[in-house]
């Protein structure tokens, strides 16, 4: 059992935040301390200079980043194509729950992270690609600031201690995914790191966002992999197996809801096996289509997991609406693998 002293961590986060002047993006000057718990935004261990910040991961500690309501960071939300359906251009995380971001989107991007892609199937080499283009793309956004508001020298990451020990940063762990902001950086990389919650847990960061005050809606979030819906799909990344996945996904996600189970799982990747069709029959026609597979499951802290047993008439909702508003797959699975032997995520 973990005993980690989340409220002691926050107590010295603060502490640190209080007497450490943070520099606002675009401002000559240090901003000045809140004396409320706002002063969570520096969580920072960085104290000086200015950042760019990733959303896509770490949802808790990019919204612990402003939580304080000022524009501590320049935070890109690099819009690679992989999202859920409305993620990058309309759900940017708190901008639905009412919290200040200061974001913008790295627009344009999508054709960068597809053609980086095109041919790939192995999912280490995805990862690792997709790792690369997302620091290129922070580098594009940081090349945007001038050097007369004080550049840009941290890169802010949501890394939390599960990214560092499947990617082989534990003592004596195996690398079993290289996370994009972990195993997935590139050698070259032109940011000093920061990373304060590295050490936790997703459980303790729950514990942490809710000692923040931080809404429900951001507390509770299902985790989404950063590489995003790249990773779940088997096979090659395209633009029409996006889409396909991406309207599956959000049926699961409409129906989940729907049922009031979402905060009785831990997440439900949806997967496309891209390179499997099978056959099947659509009033009086044969069809040849992809399978989805739903992976509900249950943890405290993703290091372990059971599959989760969801009303049954739930999950023949969601696959009765698949396979008849998605024309391109013709069968629904459930993965009842527990972790281990099985990843949460397929790839």
């Amino acid at each position: 059992m973990r005993a980690r002293p989340v409220r002691l961590m926050l107590l010295c986060i603060l502490a640190v935040a209080a007497s450490a002047p943070l520099r606002v993006l675009g401002a000559q000057s240090p901003a000045p301390p809140r004396p409320d718990s706002g002063a969570t935004a520096a969580m920072i261990l960085a104290g000086t200079g200015m950042g760019v910040a990733g959303l896509l991961g770490g949802a808790i500690f990019g919204e612990v980043v402003n939580g304080a309501g000022r524009k501590l960071f320049n935070r890109p939300c690099p819009a690679h194509a992989f999202c859920e359906g409305g993620e990058a251009m309309g759900g940017l995380l708190g901008l639905t729950v009412g919290v200040p971001l200061g974001a913008h989107l790295a627009n344009h991007r999508r054709g960068r992270f597809l053609s980086a892609l095109a041919g790939v199937t192995d999912p280490e080499t995805k990862r690792k690609i997709i790792g690369r283009e997302f620091i290129r793309v922070f580098e594009d956004a940081a090349a945007s600031v001038s050097a007369e508001a004080g550049g840009v020298k941290f890169l802010v990451q949501g890394t939390l201690y599960p990214d560092v020990v499947e990617s082989g940063g534990g003592t004596g762990t195996a690398t079993i995914k290289s996370h994009h902001n972990v195993g997935g950086l590139p050698d070259d990389l032109m940011f000093e790191l920061v990373e304060p919650l590295r050490t936790l847990f997703k459980d303790e960061v729950r514990l942490l966002g809710a000692e923040l005050g931080l809404p429900q809606a951001i507390v509770q979030r299902h985790p989404f992999p950063g590489p995003g819906l790249g990773i779940r799909i088997i096979g090659e990344v395209t633009v029409a197996r996006l889409d396909v996945l991406r309207a599956a996904d959000a049926i699961v996600r409409e129906e989940m809801t729907a049922a009031e189970v979402d905060a009785q799982i831990w997440q439900c990747p949806v997967v496309l096996l891209a390179d499997v069709r099978s056959v099947g029959v659509q009033g009086d026609g044969r069809t040849y289509g992809h399978p989805i597979v739903l992976r509900p499951v249950s943890s405290e802290d993703a290091m372990t997991a059971d599959w989760s047993r969801l009303d049954y008439d739930l999950v023949a909702r969601i696959s009765n609406r698949i396979t008849g508003e998605v024309p391109e797959v013709n069968r629904v699975v459930l993965d009842v693998t527990s972790k281990p032997p099985g990843t949460i995520e397929w790839e």
